[in-house]
């Protein structure tokens, strides 16, 4: 182990922790029991913890440390921008240098006509603003019922009041009043666990088609937009069939409704091209971004909106809606530089031709382990599902997540981060990770599920449901 920084106490800092520190989807009191977790440095894809132990981070960080840890350069650009420019706003018929030009450089990468960004401070306010922008510009355009928002059961789109019902999960869904009225759900698009008997084509189409049902029922002209992540990342990695999204595109396009392609997770280079839309030929007509837009050194998030949109409710008098820190100059610089890395050290090629593949040739071996299903790979975004009987995808009988959380608990122990949703592993390592990193990773990863696989076997929880 390497020396550690000089800092209090593991257990003192845990009890600080445990009587101040809220934290977010946690049981706080069960959390104070057990002990936090603490991280104190990090470098590259390598997390150090405060007892000097050094952990393979799988998730970077949550989904969105791009460009890995401990890169100097966006230390710098944050500290000359706030000695030049701090902070100002961008209401008032003002802004900034740093705002601009990433406004710019984002147009530049954005497929299609998606050529201008309304910022926020994260992808949840993001959320929230496309709910009100979408309206708006329905609302100009002369058609102020079209208000309806169809998303997708367990998708995520944040965690705010807009972006919490906008995503389709139940557990954010029971607490709080959610969701808002004017959004509802459809199915989703996860053959593993949905698909019974029909090919991964036929259920593709099958849940897209719930889609145009569900516009049928409501009305067209109630239906504003369609909202959806080219891969649920929060939901499990769930990678739709190879037929759902185009028959998505023909149904938005017929039906004259907004395509919004939530893109917090899946944009800058973490499905082998600048955005998920590129990678799945969607044509959407707002984007989400964040987390990997300033590799989640600085709080930055936004909405890179069609020409036809921004065109439209530009002309029609203020849109009174905004955040503070709506474009911060310091967020705004260190999200800039961050793209200047991924672009000029190549990330994007390396994720495609050198990191994707060679994940998928070391993941491929698991496929015979006796607790793993399947298993699936979209450039660094992958997932492991477990089961107690391959041929039948069948989950367990025990509550679900519960082997999940075990496995899990085993790679914490063994030294790598790898996230459980359910029944199912997911992860999403730096974009920097090399060969040698990933050969640590699925051999903490193997060591994990040997692990999992003999306790539970020895505990009678490998029963099928």
């Amino acid at each position: 182990m390497k020396q550690i920084t000089n800092h209090l106490p593991t257990a003192e800092l845990q009890a600080l922790d445990a009587a101040h520190h809220m934290h977010p989807f946690t049981a706080d009191a069960e959390l104070a029991e057990k002990g936090v977790r603490i991280i104190t440095r990090a470098s590259g894809v390598t997390l150090t913890d405060s007892e000097g132990n050094e952990i393979l981070d799988g998730m970077a960080g949550l989904w969105c440390v791009n460009v890995g840890y401990g890169r100097e350069e966006l230390s710098r650009v944050a500290a000359r921008q706030m000695n030049e420019l701090a902070f100002y706003n961008t209401f008032f018929q003002t802004t900034h240098v740093p705002a601009i030009a990433l406004a710019a450089r984002l147009a530049e990468l954005a497929p299609g006509d998606l050529n201008h960004v309304f910022y926020a401070g994260s992808g949840s306010e993001a959320n929230d603003t496309n709910i009100r922008l979408v309206r708006r510009y329905w609302e100009v355009k002369g058609k102020p019922d079209k208000t309806i928002f169809i998303s997708r059961k367990n998708a995520y789109h944040g965690s705010t009041m807009g972006g919490g019902s906008l995503g389709g999960m139940a557990g954010i869904h029971a607490q709080g009043g959610l969701p808002i009225p004017g959004i509802v759900h459809i199915d989703q698009p996860h053959w593993y666990a949905e698909g019974g008997d029909m090919s991964p084509e036929e259920f593709g189409l099958e849940r897209a088609r719930q889609l145009e049902a569900k516009i049928a029922e409501l009305g067209e002209d109630r239906v504003a937009a369609f909202i959806a992540e080219p891969i649920q990342g929060a939901g499990g990695v769930i990678v739709p069939p190879s037929t759902y999204w185009p028959e998505i595109q023909r149904i938005c396009d017929a039906h004259e409704i907004v395509l919004v392609a939530d893109e917090v997770i899946t944009g800058f280079g973490r499905t082998g091209n600048w955005f998920g839309s590129q990678t799945l030929g969607i044509r959407p007509d707002i984007m989400t971004i964040a987390k990997g837009l300033s590799s989640g050194y600085i709080p930055i998030g936004g909405s890179i909106v069609s020409d036809e949109i921004a065109a439209t409710v530009g002309a029609a008098g203020d849109f009174n809606h905004g955040y503070t820190y709506c474009g911060h100059p310091v967020a705004s610089a260190v999200a800039l530089e961050n793209l200047r890395i991924i672009e000029e050290e190549g990330l994007i090629q390396h994720v495609r031709d050198v990191a994707s593949p060679y994940m998928a040739e070391k993941l491929s071996g698991l496929s015979d382990h006796p607790l793993v299903g399947e298993v699936k790979l979209v450039g660094l975004m992958g997932s492991i599902a477990l089961t107690p009987h391959k041929e039948s995808r069948a989950k367990f009988a025990s509550e679900e997540g519960t082997v999940g959380y075990r496995c899990r608990e085993r790679c914490f122990a063994n030294n790598l981060v790898m996230r459980h949703v359910g029944d199912r592993m997911v992860f999403a390592p730096p974009l920097v990770i090399q060969p040698s990193d990933i050969d640590v990773m699925i051999e903490r990863a193997i060591k994990s599920l040997d692990e999992t696989y003999a306790e539970i076997k020895a505990e009678g929880l490998l029963e099928a449901a």
